[in-house]
């Protein structure tokens, strides 16, 4: 009976293992929201770290985290420090392109409470009256998020953040 148990025990955990391997290894979260304002409106409180206090979520974490503003005031070579508590994490990040009114472009590096690097994309597309903008984040999925992700859907994690985010944007924007 015990040989029966351990055998049964050793096939899942060998399942979850290939289920985990199996996924792909790499990952974009994104989402999309439509904006009554111009793309002119909306570009600057997206292009300059200074104003990302207004409208995004993880700027609420942590009232106590510490932020390093860096380079240029805005948009390509504006970096962005911060080190806060076990929600916030520490990490940095980097304007690496800037289109004015369509497109803001970051290198996201995270220090804790893990490592990793990812590239994080804003576009802003005018549609009629509106304007589309949508948040991306792309980057690689390792085996450990890979096997932590048959249990948690990153997607939805991350997502809902992001619907947070451009759902307080759009509020900032459309003042």
């Amino acid at each position: 009976m015990l040989t029966t148990i351990i055998v049964i025990l050793v096939v899942l955990i060998a399942a979850l293992l290939i289920h985990a391997a199996m996924k792909p290894d790499n990952f974009t979260v994104s989402r999309s929201a439509s904006i009554k304002a111009p793309p002119e409106a909306i570009f600057p409180l997206i292009n300059d770290f200074k104003r990302w206090t207004v409208w995004s979520p993880y700027e609420k974490l942590d009232p106590e985290m510490k932020r390093t503003l860096s380079g240029a005031d805005s948009g390509k070579g504006a970096a962005y420090a911060w080190e806060g508590n076990g929600k916030a994490g520490a990490g940095r990040m980097e304007i690496t392109n800037s289109v004015p009114s369509s497109l803001v472009a970051l290198k996201l590096d995270f220090e804790k409470p893990f490592k990793a690097n990812n590239t994080v994309d804003f576009t802003l597309a005018p549609a009629g009256n509106s304007t589309a903008v949508t948040w991306a984040m792309h980057g690689r999925y390792p085996f450990i998020a890979r096997l932590m992700g048959v249990f948690m859907n990153f997607d939805k994690l991350v997502g809902k953040d992001f619907e947070t985010g451009l759902a307080s944007l759009k509020s900032a924007a459309e003042k």
